[in-house]
């Protein structure tokens, strides 16, 4: 069993930065992926990043804003989030999933705990 435990959310200002981390209990090699779920409103697709992180999606709204990036060494996968908005208010959950990077959830067998991220206006 792969446990994912989520840090770095907190209340920014919008045009601000955040980093996300996600870090796992043990290894694998498994994509790692990261969605948010906005209050009232369905998970959405983040970004996701193959194991050897040489392959990385974004959904089109973070796209230029946001990199993903992991270190296997430290078991933690990172969501760096520039340009901050207050659309991007939301509860941001870290996915690991035996597939090559894709948007389905449904592809991702362990999840996160998530962390609150909040986008002042």
């Amino acid at each position: 069993q792969v446990q994912l435990v989520e840090s770095g959310g907190a209340l920014v200002q919008a045009g601000g930065s955040l980093r996300l981390s996600c870090t796992w209990t043990t290894f694998n090699s498994f994509t790692m992926g990261w969605f948010r779920q906005a209050l009232g409103k369905e998970r959405e697709f983040v970004s996701a990043i193959s194991w050897s992180g040489l392959t990385t999606i974004y959904a089109d709204s973070v796209k230029g804003r946001f990199t993903i990036s992991r270190d296997n060494n430290k078991y933690t996968v990172y969501l760096q989030m520039n340009s901050l908005k207050p659309e991007d208010t939301a509860v941001y959950y870290c996915a690991a999933g035996v597939t090559t990077p894709t948007y389905y959830s449904d592809n991702y067998a362990f999840w996160g705990q998530g962390t609150r991220v909040t986008v002042s206006a």
